[in-house]
Order: structure tokens, then sequence, then C-alpha cells
């Protein structure tokens, strides 16, 4: 398995990948099928993350296909560019093998590489394999956003996380 930072050539797999992991997970924002994702708007996105030094999607790629990603999305504002937003999937058969481990060790790698001082994403509560991966990577729950989704015709909780580097 290669852990790796992405680049325009990765655009179409990308797009495969992320809807993949949609269509696999309970716990992401878009539903199955809800989003369309292209390989031209993955490429839009490689390409200005590229122009950017505080947001990086880092891939972990296995037999030349793409199996896991997290993306950092910096603050845009000069009071918040000291932080970043995460988004992360895996693929469900891919899950609980480490990979996820080794793309947020990239990730912190790479943030305190750009001055990233801050990490913070959501997540919902009954994520547990998830929730646990990012107290491991060193994030602690910061707070509850109560009936911030609606899953299957239920609201369910959100964990803000964060961790500071």
């Amino acid at each position: 398995m290669i852990i790796r930072h992405i680049t325009t050539a990765d655009a179409q797999s990308l797009a495969h990948l992320i809807t993949k992991v949609e269509n696999e997970s309970d716990y992401m924002l878009f539903e199955p099928g809800e989003r369309q994702t292209s390989a031209e708007a993955q490429l839009k996105r490689i390409e200005a993350i590229q122009k950017v030094d505080h947001s990086t999607i880092i891939i972990a790629e296995q037999n030349n296909r793409l199996i896991g990603f997290v993306m950092a999305i910096g603050g845009a504002a000069k009071r918040n560019r000291h932080s970043a937003y995460l988004v992360a999937g895996i693929l469900r058969e891919h899950r609980g093998r480490g990979i996820g481990t080794k793309l947020f060790e990239e990730l912190d790698r790479w943030a305190r590489e750009h001055h990233i001082h801050k990490l913070e994403l959501t997540t919902v509560i009954r994520n547990q394999a998830g929730v646990a991966l990012y107290k491991k990577a060193g994030f602690q729950i910061e707070g509850t956003k109560k009936h911030s989704l609606m899953i299957n015709g239920e609201f369910v909780d959100e964990y803000y996380m964060g961790k500071l580097l």
C-alpha cells in the first residue's frame, strides 16, 4: 500500500472512490446516489487545492487503485487559516487494516510542515470505528451537534472533534 498526496492524474479515480465510499457508508454527509461527482469536478478541486499551501488530499493506493483518502481543507480567512477541516473515507473492504492510521500519520506530518495548528472534523456519534480512529490519531471530542443529520428517517448527533498540533 502507498500513502501519497493526490495529483491531477488521480481525478477520475478520486471521483470513483468518493462515490463508492458514499454508497457504502451510513456516516458520510451524502446518501448513496445523492451526489454525482465527476472526474472534471474532482480535477477542479485538486487544481484548486494545489494552488494553496493549507489544503491537501492524501490518498491510500493499493495495486494501482485508490482505496482511501483524507481531505484537509484549510481556512479561507486570515483568522482561521491556521486550521483545516477534514473529510475521510476508506472503502469498506479495506477498513480495519491500519489504512486510516497511516493516512492520519501523513496528514499530521503535512500539517506540521505547513504550519497548521488545528485539525478538526465532525463525525456521527454512532460511527464507533471512526471515533476510535480519530481518538487514536490524537483527536478529542470538543462538543456535540444535536440532531445535525437525518439518517434513515432518524435525527442523529455528531461529535465535533479537534486536534491541536
